[in-house]
Order: structure tokens, then sequence, then C-alpha cells
């Protein structure tokens, strides 16, 4: 099954034929966004992308057989994996961390899936993290909560024109509007990325979004 030329291609991955069917219906009505396969378990999506190749894999959390965190992991072992998301019935942080842990670029809630699916599959092939309210205050109140108890947050080994690409980086800009935003050049935005990460000891966006919350760098 081919898709169109210039849209994100997607596989979805849902144990249950209703659910598959109305998450397929909101990502199909975007001009942008095509589910080229569907997988009725993780390791149908797992054994799917040894014969299609996707932009974007749609896995619910909890599947017989392989569940979406286990074909998570399996999917981030690849040479060149797909982008990922989580789909949940479940508002659990706990699910929300292990998903980042598994490779996945965001958390989407099933109950909200209209509002929220959409914008965080945009955002995960932009390579960005898709942050659902709720964890987000998590990350909120565990920081806050540290403080409370005294403790120091980490401090930065960041320069002042790193802190500046990170906060812009977590805040969703990409390297051309860091670039403009600082009047540097994109090539310099990338070498200030690559420095943080490595500095860091992170890998992504996503990890670079959690540090920068709970370093008071960007604002809930």
């Amino acid at each position: 099954m081919s898709g169109t030329p210039g849209t994100t291609r997607i596989l979805l991955a849902d144990d249950h034929t209703l659910v598959r069917r109305g998450v397929r219906l909101i990502l199909d009505a975007e001009p942008d966004l095509e589910v080229v396969a569907e997988a009725g378990d993780g390791a149908e999506a797992v054994a799917a992308l040894r014969e299609i190749d996707v932009d974007l894999v749609v896995l619910d959390i909890a599947m017989p057989r392989m569940t979406g965190l286990q074909a998570a992991r399996e999917i981030s072992r690849r040479p060149h994996p797909p982008r990922m998301l989580m789909l949940s019935m479940h508002d659990n942080e706990q699910y929300f961390f292990e998903a980042l842990k598994a490779g996945a670029s965001g958390y989407v809630l099933k109950s909200v899936a209209d509002e929220d699916l959409v914008g965080a599959c945009r955002a995960a092939v932009r390579g960005e993290a898709f942050v659902y309210p709720g964890a987000m205050g998590t990350l909120v109140r565990d920081y806050l909560e540290r403080l409370r108890r005294g403790e120091r947050v980490p401090e930065t080994v960041l320069t002042a024109r790193e802190d500046q690409v990170l906060k812009l980086v977590a805040e969703g800009a990409s390297t051309r509007e860091i670039a403009r935003l600082l009047t540097i050049s994109p090539k310099t935005v990338e070498r200030h990325r690559a420095n943080i990460l490595a500095k860091l000891g992170m890998n992504d966006r996503t990890q670079l979004t959690r540090y920068a919350i709970r370093a008071g760098l960007v604002e809930p």
C-alpha cells in the first residue's frame, strides 16, 4: 500500500478494531497524515515494519502478545527507527515516563485523541516531544516538591547561550526559528544543540524538554 507523496506515513497498532477505525478516521482526515498499515498487537507492528517503511508508529500501550512498550523498545533498536507515539486510556505518569524511556516521542490519552492526536503526530515527525497536560503537571509538582524538601535542582553546566538555546528547543522552536530569535546561524544552533546533548548526556528533544522543566527554564 503506497502513501501519497509529502504525507506522513503511519502504522497504527491497537488490538481493538473499533478503536483503530476511529483513530484512522481522525488521522486520514488530515491532508498531511495517512495510515498506510494497521496491526492488532505489538508483535504484528514489529513484523509489519520489516515489510513497509513508515515515518511514524502509533502504538496502544496495552496489547496482547507484545505490549506497545515492548514493541517500542524493539522498534527503537532498529538502525533507523521511525518516530513513535503511545496511545493509552490511562492517565498514568509512570506509563508516560516508561513510554519516553522506550523511545516514544509522546503519550496521547484516548479520551482526548480527537483533540491531541493530530498535533502529537506532527510534533513527533518534527522530532519534538508531546507532553500531555497531566504529565506536565507531574513534572512541575516534582520540581516544586524537591525545592520544598530543600533539595537542589541540578545546577546547569551550560553556558548562558546554551541555556537560551535549550529553552527555545524545549518550547518547540525549530532550528531556523532559534537562529532568527538569537541572531545566529542555523549551523551555530545545531552546534549548540550538539554541545548541550553531550554535556547533559542526553539523546533527543524529549529528554531536553524534561531537563528544561526540572531546571526551571520552561514555565508550565
